[in-house]
């Protein structure tokens, strides 16, 4: 059974220890945050995230999940991933087994996938990306780094979405349709031809806002 800590007290921390629970073999041991909201779910509040250092140090091979969700393009995220993975954690990817991944799924490091999620053969997730409830990334589509798929989010076969995007709750992108890094797509969107410059996109069909 692996130790694993969650780093991030928040609400998307709360629903990653929910998940974590249902996966026995993860011994939580605690969460990290800047605020001490007492028990999670149970779940013991260790410290600020300066206390990792010394979580880290007794325990040599320890795991972290990243517990802080992704509502900007920001790189914050990506910046906290590369610090704990210097302190010498280990981010495995997190899945539900409420989840569907069928076979031939690549799932990067520090990514998690949250129940009701359906990621079909063929898909690739980046690094530290977020498969939120009851999403759906269809066969052979490729998620950079960094990206949320929020809620209800739904990607046609082939989409390609680049690093640090958020896909809010309900989009849905068109297959084969290829989305640029650092895009914020709104709510309710629908994206049914390619986006290729940065910036906030809303309506149907998505149109730049920003």
């Amino acid at each position: 059974m692996d130790r694993i800590v969650v780093v991030g007290g928040g609400g998307h921390a709360k629903v990653l220890i929910s998940v974590l629970k249902k996966i026995s073999s993860y011994e939580l041991i605690g969460y990290t945050d800047v605020r001490d909201s007492g028990e999670l779910l149970g779940i013991p509040y260790l410290g600020p995230d300066a206390v990792l250092e010394k979580i880290r140090e007794p325990l040599t091979d320890c795991c972290a999940a990243l517990g802080v969700g992704k509502v900007t393009v920001a790189e914050n995220r990506m910046r906290l991933v590369n610090r704990l993975v210097e302190m010498g954690f280990r981010l495995p990817a997190v899945v539900s087994p409420h989840a569907v991944v069928n076979e031939n799924v690549t799932i990067g490091e520090g990514a998690v996938v949250f129940d009701g999620a359906v990621i079909n053969t063929g898909a690739w997730i980046g690094r530290a990306s977020i498969i939120n409830t009851n999403s759906t990334v269809e066969h052979d589509c490729r998620i950079g780094g960094n990206v949320h798929i929020a809620p209800g989010a739904n990607l046609s076969g082939g989409v390609r979405i680049g690093a640090n995007c958020v896909i809010g709750t309900g989009v849905n992108v068109v297959q084969y349709v290829s989305i640029c890094d650092g895009c914020l797509i709104g709510a309710g969107a629908v994206v049914p031809r390619d986006i290729i410059e940065p910036g906030t996109y809303v309506g149907n069909p998505a149109s730049k806002i920003k």
